[in-house]
């Protein structure tokens, strides 16, 4: 909790402010029973009723400034609440962008969002409360005992033996509850996991008919979070009946025995009503706390979760020698015996890796699935680190370069093809914020997407659905590619991005990239693919088996037959072996 409280230091004056008035109110409300008092004294059993109206008038007049003071403060309070929730939502998304891969593992997407919206709101409202409310009741009852104390000792002795049994059971029900919310925050997580998954696949949901089965999923874990919730509301529903058995016994003994010292002489009935008022504003701020306790116990646990966050140890940042700056990159790829393992786990994905790809050169890597296609892409840009060995480009190891002037010279385009809700126009200029629509254009044209635009009714300016859920594949793929290229890119990295696309828009593809100044990279399944390009890096099971040309490979790669063979088959070599040569030269 003091992690979070730091985002407060900005707003120390507003808070003092609110506190100030906070303490207005406090005073007023202290006042009230001693005038109370008064008006009972020395106004209505002498009947005297111009005391009677002075002192009303003044409790009045105080009224009115504690109302005043209360509006005030609670400008302030949510003036500081709403900004200290502004800047820990700032701060966590920062954080959450600087996450490595491996630190994004560490936390479900659906338990992100949970406390970037929820848990950050939990903090907001509490800081809100605290200025509001929370910091009054804790004082009404202190200076309340000492007031009720000053008035009549006697009397007031029934609360100081009281109260700090009471104080100590709600520190006790504070630590139960705090533990209990961080359970009901974690099936939160869980709820809104499901739902997320389901608004992702609703389609697939839809096509298989298995909106039953995840209706009952989402009905499993909404019900345990709402026995959770229950659960820790019961605790601190307990409180209150405590709080009342225990504090109106207090007041039945006040009133016995004042009645008694009123019969004597001995005390005055303004002070018993004094010392009476006194308790009952103590037990009205004793029941608040179990309120304030329930709201500090999300508070803690949301906190708890939020700096999990923030104190995450970022494991892939720049070192701290002098890193070098190469504005102008030519695009030569060196892999040196990388060996790759992901983080927290103990399996090789990658084995004794090493090639060398030239400047302009294009090269498809094919392989089984689980081959590490997509870890060795993944370690170009440096969005992971290797365990051993070196990644280099133009010879200067990944490590050694600034990570921004690094992946500024790449064009990744990853296996899911993920558009962002915007037009068409803004998700290509994506790739390249300050991108001129003539830039964009061609960026298109070469992706084999611009045709397709200029056929819709708003062309670039066609607004995409949520993930492009009204484009078809490999509409979505192409503009996924057409975003790499508007980068002008000296390396681009193309993941399976073909995928969806048919022979022929494939082969267009292909041949703008030939004239595409840049290295290419391409994963892909297909030998029809593999066969346009200057060079095929072979891969299974992590390990490279073979690097040459087509045909090389067709001559010397018992692997690369296999493939090549169940991808044609008997009748379809023949007419491949005796086309390949003309499409490749068709192809650049």
């Amino acid at each position: 909790m003091l992690r979070m409280l730091a985002y407060l230091k900005p707003y120390r004056l507003a808070i003092s402010v609110a506190l100030g008035l906070t303490f207005v109110e406090l005073a007023v409300e202290l006042l009230q029973p001693l005038l109370i008092a008064k008006v009972i004294d020395d106004g209505i059993l002498q009947k005297d009723l111009s005391v009677v109206m002075k002192w009303g008038g003044i409790m009045v007049g105080i009224s009115l400034l504690a109302f005043i003071s209360g509006i005030t403060n609670s400008f302030f309070a949510s003036h500081t609440s709403q900004s200290f929730a502004f800047d820990v939502r700032k701060e966590l998304f920062g954080k959450i962008q600087s996450f490595s891969f491996a630190n994004l593992q560490k936390f479900e997407t659906a338990s992100l969002i949970t406390r970037m919206t929820n848990d950050v709101t939990q903090l907001q409202n509490t800081v809100f409360m605290s200025l509001r409310i929370a910091m009054r009741a804790p004082m009404l009852i202190i200076f309340g005992m000492i007031m009720a104390f000053l008035v009549n000792a006697k009397l007031a002795m029934m609360l100081i033996v009281t109260t700090p049994f009471l104080i100590l059971f709600l520190i006790f029900v504070m630590s139960k509850a705090r533990i209990l919310f961080q359970a009901v925050q974690k099936k939160l997580d869980i709820v809104n996991g499901v739902m997320r998954e389901n608004l992702s696949g609703m389609r697939l949901i839809k096509a298989f008919v298995r909106w039953g089965h995840e209706t009952k999923r989402f009905f499993h874990a909404n019900e345990d979070l709402k026995e959770r919730t229950i659960t820790s509301l019961r605790l601190i529903e307990l409180t209150m009946p405590v709080l009342l058995l225990l504090m109106n016994g207090s007041i039945i003994a006040i009133l016995w025995f004042g009645s008694i010292d009123v019969s004597s002489g001995n005390v005055q009935v303004g002070e018993v009503v004094a010392v009476i008022n006194y308790t009952t504003r103590i037990t009205g701020a004793l029941g608040v706390f179990s309120w304030i306790i329930m709201h500090f116990s999300r508070a803690k646990a949301s906190s708890d979760r939020l700096v999990d966050v923030l104190d995450t140890e970022v494991n892939l940042v720049e070192s701290n020698k002098n890193l070098l700056t190469v504005p102008h990159a030519k695009g030569k790829i060196t892999f040196r015996h990388v060996d790759f393992r992901y983080p927290g786990t103990n399996a090789w994905v990658l084995q004794d890796i090493s090639f060398s790809i030239q400047p302009g050169e294009t090269v498809a890597i094919l392989g089984a699935t689980g081959s590490g296609k997509t870890s060795l892409f993944q370690l170009i840009p440096r969005l992971y680190d290797v365990d051993h060995g070196s990644v280099q480009i133009d010879d200067i190891d990944v490590k050694d370069r600034k990570l921004d002037e690094l992946r500024k010279q790449i064009g990744y385009v990853p296996q899911e093809a993920l558009l962002f809700t915007g037009t068409i126009k803004e998700n290509i200029r994506w790739g390249k914020q300050d991108a001129t629509m003539e830039e964009i254009i061609e960026a298109a044209k070469r992706a084999q997407i611009h045709e397709t635009i200029e056929k819709l009714p708003l062309q670039y300016d066609t607004v995409i659905g949520q993930k492009g859920v009204n484009l078809s594949g490999g509409q979505k793929q192409r503009i996924s590619i057409a975003r790499a290229l508007v980068r002008n890119p000296k390396i681009l990295l193309l993941d399976d991005s073909t995928s969806a696309l048919d022979l022929r828009t494939e082969a267009n593809l292909l041949e703008e990239l030939k004239n595409y100044t840049c290295t290419t990279l391409i994963i892909t399944s297909k030998v029809y693919t593999a066969m346009a390009t200057d060079t095929i890096l072979l891969m299974e099971d992590g390990k490279s088996l073979a690097t040459g040309s087509h045909e090389e490979l067709l001559q010397s790669s018992a692997f690369y037959q296999k493939v090549y063979h169940t991808q044609f088959g008997e009748e379809g070599q023949a007419y491949v072996g005796a086309n390949e040569l003309s499409e490749t030269k068709s192809w650049g």
